[in-house]
């Protein structure tokens, strides 16, 4: 058998070990695969192992040997799954591995929007304090926390946690999910009442610009607007507008719709936004997790006890 990892830095830029594939049979592990080089790399793979390379109908009827892909990530928007299942093979995910490290982005991004340290830091080491008449200065306003309404879009674990976290800093929460238990706050409440807004729903085609000009006009004024979730959840232009406006207050972010960005993306000079290059499950301990999670799923479907299918 032959396993080919295609993006293995991705998960492992150096500081983890890919040597369990030997468990397997062969193996080759890239750096980084482009669309063009995908053929020739897995034409004779049994299984698969990638973060963001695309599989599509194409791409499938070129592999006749493949029996298994499994991503080192939970989401599984990239592989057309249902066509995966005609050609008899399994894909797998690694559920939950980043629940920790993406809920404490969640709220380093908003604990930026809100004081803005990194700012202050700058000035400081420019000299501006030094040169300053007084004790203390701020350039932004200061923003307390607790007694803010904190509205999630997305009950999942990571929602969740995010919850529990914003409860000891005395928050409120707000949480619409789409499995209204006990408890949850519809979408229209959500976006009404809520001081600052947090991501954390899946991308697909209920959620897929999800946040627009019509459901930003609801929210309250001068809202803050946090996405660690999937950029496409966002419709940047309307977003990039309202931040001009000032409608929205501020708006912080992890993820955009096309990684890396465009140039020409609207939220990169837009006011009042602060973005991260996708990093919140990059945490040592959450890879660490995760390559746990893709050395299980791999061995699980060798043995015939496959786990996490999602197809």
């Amino acid at each position: 058998m032959k396993t080919v990892v295609l993006d293995g830095h991705a998960v492992n830029p150096g500081d983890l070990s890919w040597d369990w594939l030997a468990e397997t049979g062969e193996y080759t592990v890239y750096d980084q695969t482009l669309r063009e080089e995908i053929i020739e790399r897995a034409i004779n793979a049994d299984h698969i192992i990638t973060n963001k390379v695309v599989f599509d109908k194409e791409i499938f009827d070129k592999l006749p040997n493949l029996k298994y892909i499994g991503l080192t990530a939970t989401g599984f928007n990239i592989i057309d799954t249902e066509y995966a299942a005609e050609k008899g093979v399994v894909v797998t995910n690694v559920p939950a591995y980043s629940t920790e490290s993406v809920a404490q982005h969640t709220f380093a991004l908003m604990l930026e929007l809100m004081t803005r340290p990194a700012l202050h830091d700058e000035s400081v080491k420019e000299g501006k304090w030094a040169n300053n008449s007084y004790f203390c200065y701020w350039l932004t306003p200061q923003i307390e926390i607790s007694g803010k309404t904190l509205g999630i879009i997305g009950g999942g674990q990571i929602g969740m946690r995010v919850v529990k976290i914003a409860k000891a800093f005395g928050m409120k929460t707000l949480v619409y999910g789409k499995t209204m238990k006990p408890g949850r706050s519809t979408l229209e409440e959500v976006l009404q009442k809520s001081d600052i807004i947090s991501i954390h729903c899946p991308m697909n085609k209920d959620t897929d610009k999800l946040i627009c000009k019509e459901t930003i006009a609801k929210m309250r004024d001068g809202v803050y607007i946090i996405n660690t979730a999937r950029g496409g959840i966002i419709n940047e232009e309307e977003l990039a507008i309202a931040l001009r406006e000032g409608k929205v207050a501020g708006f912080a972010a992890d993820v955009i719709s096309s990684e890396p960005p465009q140039n020409t993306n609207p939220l990169i000079l837009a006011p009042n936004t602060i973005i991260t290059p996708h990093l919140a499950w990059a945490t040592h301990e959450a890879r660490s997790r995760l390559m746990d999670g893709v050395r299980n799923n791999l061995l699980g479907f060798i043995s015939g006890n496959v786990q996490n299918k999602v197809n």
